[in-house]
C-alpha cells in the first residue's frame, strides 16, 4: 500500500497519474495547502520542505516503510519499484531522466512563476509579466520541436511524459493558444485519452481550486506563514 499525501496541483497529479499507470494500490491523504495544512508538523515529518507529494510505502526497501519526497523522486522510485515508466537500457533510462529534468528544471518553476504573475499577484507588473511568459512560450517552443521528433518526450511514454502532462493541462492559467504549438498538442491529446491518466487526474478534482485565491490563501501561499512556520519548526 502506497499512502499518498496529495492535493490536486500539477506537482501533486504527476503522482496520482503514475500510481494510476501502476496499478499500486494506493490511499489518498488530502493535505489542503489552501489553508495550511502542509505546515502541520506531523505533515513536516514527512517532508522537511513542506510541499505536497508525498509518498509512504509501507513495502519499502527492505520491506519496511519509506517516505519519498519531492515528485521527480517519486515518479523515479515508483518507477524502479513496478519497472515501468523508466527504461532499463542507458540510453533510453537517460533520455528520459533528461526531459523529466527539464521538467523539474524548467517548465515547473517558469510556468509557475508566469502563472503566479499573471493569475496571482496583488498587482501586475509588466516586466514580470513579460519574462515569464516568454520564457514559458520559449519552453513550449522547446516541447513543440522534440515532439516534431518524437511520438512522446523520451521516445516511449515514461515518467517524462506523466512530470509534464500536468502542467500542460493548466495552460489557461499562463494564457497559452495549444494550436501554436501542433506538436504538443497531439501529444497532450494522446495522453489525455489514457484511462490511467483520467483517473490520476480526477483525485480530488472536486476541490481544485486554481486562480483567485482568497486573502487567506494568499497569506498562506505568499505571506510570511512561511517564514513565521519555517521558523518555529526549527
Amino acid at each position: 500500500m502506497i499512502e499518498l499525501y496529495f492535493w490536486p496541483t500539477p506537482n501533486g497529479q504527476k503522482v496520482s497519474i503514475m500510481l494510476e499507470e501502476t496499478g499500486l494500490e494506493y490511499r489518498v491523504h488530502p493535505v489542503d495547502i489552501l489553508r495550511g495544512e502542509q505546515f502541520a508538523p506531523a505533515f513536516l515529518a514527512l517532508n522537511p520542505n513542506n510541499k505536497i507529494p508525498v509518498i509512504v510505502d509501507r513495502q519499502g526497501p527492505g520491506r519496511r516503510p519509506y517516505t519519498v519526497f519531492e515528485s521527480a523522486a517519486i515518479l523515479q522510485y515508483l518507477a524502479e519499484k513496478t519497472g515501468k515508466f523508466l527504461p532499463r537500457r542507458p540510453r533510453g533510462r537517460y533520455d528520459t531522466l533528461q526531459w523529466l529534468s527539464f521538467q523539474v528544471a524548467s517548465v515547473g518553476p517558469m510556468f509557475g512563476q508566469c502563472g503566479h504573475f499573471l493569475g496571482y499577484a496583488p498587482r501586475k507588473i509588466p516586466y514580470a509579466i513579460e519574462r515569464y511568459r516568454n520564457e514559458t512560450l520559449r519552453l513550449y517552443g522547446v516541447l513543440d520541436r522534440r515532439l516534431a521528433k518524437s511520438e512522446y518526450l523520451a521516445g516511449r511514454y515514461s515518467i517524462a511524459d506523466i512530470a509534464t502532462f500536468p502542467w500542460i493541462a493548466v495552460r489557461w492559467l499562463h494564457r497559452i493558444d495549444i494550436d501554436e504549438f501542433p506538436h504538443v498538442k497531439r501529444w497532450f491529446e494522446t495522453i489525455a485519452k489514457r484511462p490511467a491518466v483520467r483517473r490520476g487526474m480526477a483525485v480530488l478534482k472536486q476541490r481544485e481550486r486554481i486562480g483567485n485565491p482568497d486573502a487567506r490563501t494568499r497569506e498562506v501561499f505568499f505571506g510570511k506563514t512561511q517564514l513565521k512556520q519555517g521558523r518555529s519548526q526549527r
